[in-house]
């Protein structure tokens, strides 16, 4: 049997090739968001997707799902922040076949992010350039949103991380404030929190990976889940997200931080500002295209050197997530064999098609 966008003889090529490539990316990407929308909020809707795209609701028994962080992931592959920003389809994201949807990155005030266009496909790489800028509703509109999703048995059983940003007008002095604003409203929607100090689309943002500049950061977003789990009775665990154009120094220094502070772990790694010679895109085009964070298969060496650092300095209990350069479900078995407890992509399922959590989870229920 074949699926809408089985990689040899499905639709979803087809529908590439000749009508989302031609599309600006960003307008892709809405249309598929309302799609995805339209189609859950259907009378039945959510079991059509599921039929459709051959997923099923997640058990706790079922082969292949694994316990991180405190809930039951169905596949150990989850959707990395930046498809769904302001939390407008998680649950039918999940019913794609993702373990886990990551929504955001979210701000504490709404924001329009960079100018336009502000996202490019390099088509002969698989990859995309971005310099959205944290385009968002803000936290206190995720917040509803994710209320809202919560407050159906489906929305209670789904596992939902939600990544935090800074908002742009706030200044790096004042950025741990301001991710405690966040992390406030959406630590009791949140099965865990992400903290962004890693996308190179904000200006400065990534200088708060400097160990001074991230400790009052990480230490405010702490206490805000600490608050968050005495009121609700739950843990929220928090972990940071980093960028794979840090130093090998500065990932270690990074991961000492985790352990001191008493985070959960480390999502590694973000898009990259490199532009390595190996893209097989032509160099006239990527200069072109300037600025911006590069994902894609590109990324998968550096992602997993940092996933072999991170696991070696961490402790043991420390949860990594490795995203960068995930395609494939013998992709997800390098990063489970070199150390992570999760795995996460976005790229692939732009050139893959929805289809592709699916696959990828019924591959490693084979194993």
């Amino acid at each position: 049997m074949t699926t809408i966008d089985d990689p040899r003889h499905g639709l979803y090529p087809v529908l590439f090739r000749h009508a989302l490539s031609r599309l600006d990316p960003e307008q892709a990407h809405r249309l598929t968001v309302r799609a995805l929308a339209a189609a859950h909020a259907l009378p039945g809707g959510p079991a059509v997707l599921r039929a459709l795209f051959r997923t099923a609701a997640p058990r706790r028994d079922e082969h292949g799902a694994r316990e991180v962080l405190g809930r039951t992931h169905r596949s150990p592959l989850g959707l990395a922040a930046g498809f769904d920003k302001d939390g407008e389809v998680p649950l039918a994201l999940l019913d794609l076949g993702f373990g886990h949807v990551e929504v955001g990155t979210v701000t504490a005030t709404a924001q329009p992010g960079n100018p336009r266009p502000r996202s490019f496909r390099l088509v002969a790489d698989r990859a995309l350039i971005n310099r959205m800028g944290f385009n968002n509703h803000g936290a206190a509109a995720l917040a509803k949103r994710l209320a809202r999703a919560r407050r159906t048995e489906r929305g209670q059983r789904a596992v939902i991380g939600v990544n935090i940003g800074k908002s742009k007008v706030t200044a790096l002095e004042d950025a741990a404030e301001d991710y405690r604003f966040s992390a406030r409203l959406l630590a009791p929607y949140a099965d865990y929190l992400a903290i962004n100090v890693s996308s190179p689309n904000t200006p400065g943002l990534r200088d708060l990976q400097s160990v001074e500049m991230l400790r009052p950061i990480l230490e405010a977003v702490v206490e805000e889940a600490a608050s968050a789990r005495r009121r609700l009775r739950r843990e929220i665990p928090v972990l940071v997200k980093i960028a794979p154009d840090l130093h090998d120094q500065d990932v270690l220094a990074v991961a000492s931080l985790v352990a001191e502070v008493g985070l959960a772990g480390v999502i590694a790694a973000n898009t990259t500002i490199s532009r390595p010679e190996e893209l097989a895109t032509e160099r006239t085009v990527i200069d072109r295209i300037g600025a911006g964070g590069l994902s894609g298969p590109v990324l998968a060496e550096r992602s997993r050197e940092v996933l072999r650092l991170l696991r070696a300095s961490l402790p043991a209990d420390s949860v990594i997530i490795s995203c960068g350069g995930i395609t494939t479900a013998q992709d997800v078995r390098r990063r489970l064999a070199d150390g992570a407890d999760l795995v996460q992509g976005y790229t692939a399922m732009i050139y893959e098609g929805p289809s592709w959590p699916g696959r990828i989870a019924r591959e490693l229920a084979r194993d």
